[in-house]
């Protein structure tokens, strides 16, 4: 199959950064454009674009449609001897998933709103999400066009409509044919006893619009907490932040990066 595509940035030890749905890994809106300043700290980027997004492979068809389990092994790939792992939303189940199969290559690990639902499936939040989640799912028309989804992805929260160009038309056409995230079963244990730092960044939600704090906000939140104290990993909120700290807050995680990434350096058996 053919390999995934890769935005590099800089020279050094490893990142593999890894994004959610409908974006790629140098889109500035929501990808990993505003992490590129890391760097000139002495580490190599490595945004990768999913199957299906950005100038990834794929041809549309359900064969070639992104999924969390291609996306895990091409993760596993991206690490090579070892490199440090970000995945946010959608990218943070595959980075999970990635993590739990090569803990050797792993050399920390950061999930930024991850969409890990399964994880925290016994929370009341993220229950009520996954029953609403299917059920608005199972209501998708099966030739539902990639801009229509765009539109009813933000109008359904009260977010302002996305610039529909052809990149994002893409994503968005990828979004449409994966396996829907918040169903992926996680490797909770696995991670939990993975020797490797661990940390989970999260927004604050409060400058997010009501309904979209409501129904996004609430069950992310629960399910960010619940999942670092399950795998063991540091929980750190980001103010100002809601689903994208990276882009809207990316001084504040930039640090956190910068910090979990230089820490794990001087950790033993790294």
């Amino acid at each position: 199959m053919e390999p995934v595509h890769v935005t590099v940035w800089g020279d050094g030890v490893p990142a593999v950064l890894v994004h959610g749905s409908t974006s790629w890994g140098a889109d500035p809106e929501f990808g990993f454009a505003a992490q590129r300043p890391l760097a000139d700290d002495g580490f190599r980027l490595l945004a990768m674009d999913r199957r299906g997004h950005g100038a990834g492979p794929g041809t549309g068809s359900a064969q070639f449609a992104s999924d969390y389990e291609l996306d895990a092994a091409d993760i596993a790939g991206l690490l090579g001897d070892g490199a440090h792992l970000v995945g946010h939303s959608y990218g943070g189940v595959g980075a999970m998933l990635a993590a739990a199969r090569r803990p050797d290559a792993v050399l920390s690990l950061a999930l930024i709103e991850p969409g890990c639902y399964q994880a925290a499936a016994d929370h009341p939040a993220v229950a009520a999400a996954l029953r609403a989640n299917r059920a608005a799912h199972a209501a998708l028309p099966r030739d539902l066009a990639p801009e229509a989804y765009l539109r009813a992805a933000t109008e359904s929260v009260g977010m302002p409509p996305l610039d529909p160009t052809p990149a994002r038309l893409r994503a968005a056409g990828a979004a449409l044919r994966e396996r829907v995230c918040w169903e992926a079963p996680i490797p909770v244990a696995e991670l939990a006893a993975a020797p490797f730092p661990k940390l989970v960044l999260g927004g604050t939600w409060e400058t997010a619009p009501a309904l979209y704090r409501e129904r996004g906000g609430g069950p992310l939140r629960a399910c960010a907490e619940v999942t670092a104290d399950r795998i063991g990993a540091r929980l750190v909120r980001i103010d100002g932040a809601a689903h994208y700290p990276h882009t809207e807050r990316p001084d504040a995680v930039n640090e956190q990066l910068r910090t979990l990434w230089t820490t794990a350096a001087r950790t033993p058996g790294h």
